[in-house]
């Protein structure tokens, strides 16, 4: 039990710091804002490997953090394998392709007032079907390799980007349209210059969501078929034989990665729109 309470003395130790520090001006920095939720990541591994080890719990309902780095470093060929099979051969590509199909609609939508009635009612009916049930009829059509979880991610993308570009076209104010014409601008001119720039931050918001379904999507998508290797199959298997070490593993490298692809995106936004009022801070 000492090792419990080690770990929720430390836990309230730094809660107090967080909280010192979430009203300081340390806080209003770049690097005091990753310092608040660093602390408090650290200090929920540190209470989650006190209470595993000062309660005993078995490996196999929930595996220490320290259990689960080591697996990292011994599986790391393997986990990286199923990185590039899972993220950069499905994920990503489905990403670009969902986010690029989902621009070019929605500039179409925005040139037909047939198309704004028509496909977007449509797009929210597929955009609610789950993912369970798509996923093994893509699988089915585009095979078990990374073409079939591209579909998925594209299928789980294009829609939430859709309705967030199709709103971001419409954000400019009429009277800046106005004005537009007037000065006699082409419909490509006024995207440009106008449009465009207004609907960043929607079109960013579609971004960081799109992100994590994609994500999601490649990794469920394999559980209905993948080659040997993947996050989705190796969660699959190992569970089916207890390795839960090896799942917190592949989960926390899922978890790393899609991080990482959600910060990029937020550090593209903050580039891109540094003249919007939600940047100002």
């Amino acid at each position: 039990m000492s090792a419990l309470w080690l770990a929720v003395v430390f836990w309230l130790a730094a809660w107090a710091l967080n909280v010192w520090l979430a009203g300081s001006r340390v806080s209003k920095s770049g690097p005091g804002r990753a310092l608040v939720p660093l602390i408090f990541g650290v200090t929920v591994l540190v209470l989650w490997e006190g209470i595993v080890r000062g309660l005993g719990v078995e490996g196999v309902i929930l595996p220490a953090p320290s259990v689960i780095a080591a697996k990292i470093a011994v599986e790391m060929p393997t986990l990286w394998q199923d990185f590039v099979q899972t993220i950069l051969k499905g994920a990503i590509p489905g990403f670009l392709i969902g986010a690029g199909a989902a621009f070019l609609t929605a500039v179409a939508i925005d040139r037909s007032p047939f198309l704004q009635r028509g496909l977007l009612p449509v797009g929210n009916f597929v955009a609610a079907l789950p993912i369970v049930g798509l996923a093994p009829i893509l699988v089915m059509w585009f095979g078990f390799d990374w073409q079939s979880k591209a579909a998925v991610v594209v299928v789980m993308v294009f829609f939430p980007m859709l309705v967030n570009i199709v709103a971001g076209l419409q954000a400019s104010e009429r009277m800046q349209r106005d004005l537009m014409a007037t000065w006699g601008a082409s419909y490509l001119q006024t995207l440009v210059k106008l449009r465009l720039p207004a609907a960043m931050p929607f079109i960013f918001n579609g971004l960081k969501i799109a992100s994590t379904l994609a994500l999601i999507g490649a990794i469920v998508a394999e559980f209905f078929g993948s080659p040997v290797y993947g996050m989705g199959f190796r969660i699959s298997t190992e569970v089916g034989r207890l390795g839960l070490d090896m799942v917190w593993a592949t989960i926390a490298v899922a978890a790393l990665a899609g991080s990482a692809f959600y910060g990029l995106i937020t550090l593209i936004e903050r580039g891109v729109t540094f003249w919007h009022p939600s940047q100002r801070h």
